[in-house]
């Protein structure tokens, strides 16, 4: 298990070891490209040489991608699917020539199709981005707190998506969950505390598969649980507390899990590297 944090690539992609390494993470998330629109810097040889070298002198070997805020496969707008699809597969392209692990991305909104159509449409969406991939960057679908219409707060949802993406055999393998436990927790899934994460883990297990499990967005809850906001806290300082992340890093299950931070950044740098250390704290000692 390795602990980091979402980090910029302002002044160039190339920067974001440099800034991991700085705030103390061991693994990073990044967006290749601004999260709101515009096209991005290409990535050219020199780019991405000068993007692993600065890896390898930072002693980084793992690292995330992010997609666009604006990605919705689940668009009545048929400008904005389209969007989505390519966009998300530039981000996969774009990640294997960088060496990203995995890229995951929200789902979008199913309040234009309703529920049903909705899911078919991503489901066709998802296909289309995989469509002939033979990238080594991973796509996965991250939970989302289920404010309004948003897709993909419940396991049983995320489960259905993903069998519908696999009944295309190439598709199998490509496809996995980035579980956001802020997310999770304010869409009724507990983990406050071991019992709860065992029950969680379980569910998951039940529903998704563990083995589809590929990264943790570790992120306390400033909203009540079950109560669909999507409200980040940083660590210890929200509704799942230090007792939830203890349980959360010392489950058995999670050992080879990377935890990636989205906690507010209250104090800059400072704050973020106070999460860090408290989840490395948790792992290394099982105190903070």
């Amino acid at each position: 298990m390795k602990i980091g944090a979402h980090v910029s690539i302002a002044g160039g992609i190339f920067n974001a070891p440099a800034n991991a390494d700085r705030i103390g993470a061991e693994v990073f998330q990044i967006f290749s490209r601004s999260p709101r629109g515009g096209r991005p810097a290409e990535l050219t040889k020199e780019l991405v040489n000068n993007f692993r070298q600065e890896m390898k002198k930072f002693g980084l070997s793992d690292f995330y991608i992010h997609t666009p805020y604006y990605i919705n496969f689940a668009s009545g707008n048929k400008r904005i699917y389209q969007g989505s699809i390519e966009v998300a597969r530039q981000e996969l392209e774009r990640g294997s020539l960088l060496g990203a692990r995995a890229m995951m991305t929200h789902l979008g909104s199913a309040k234009d199709l309703g529920e049903k159509k909705a899911l078919a449409q991503t489901i066709r969406g998802i296909r289309e981005v995989l469509k002939n991939y033979q990238g080594s960057c991973r796509f996965l679908i991250e939970n989302s707190a289920g404010a309004g219409a948003i897709i993909g707060d419940n396991f049983e949802e995320i489960a259905a998506i993903i069998k519908g993406v696999e009944a295309v055999e190439a598709n199998h393998g490509k496809i996995g969950v980035c579980y956001d436990v802020m997310h999770g927790f304010a869409s009724g899934y507990d983990v406050r505390n071991k019992a709860a994460v065992v029950d969680t883990l379980k569910k998951f297990n039940q529903t998704i598969g563990l083995e589809r499990l590929v990264l943790i967005h570790a992120n306390d809850a400033l909203s009540d649980f079950n109560s669909h906001k999507d409200r980040h806290a940083n660590i210890g300082q929200g509704k799942i507390g230090r007792v939830g992340f203890q349980a959360l890093i010392s489950h058995p299950l999670l050992k080879k899990i990377n935890f990636i931070l989205e906690t507010p950044w209250v104090n800059g740098e400072q704050t973020i590297r106070k999460d860090i250390n408290s989840l490395r704290r948790l792992r290394d000692h099982g105190v903070v």
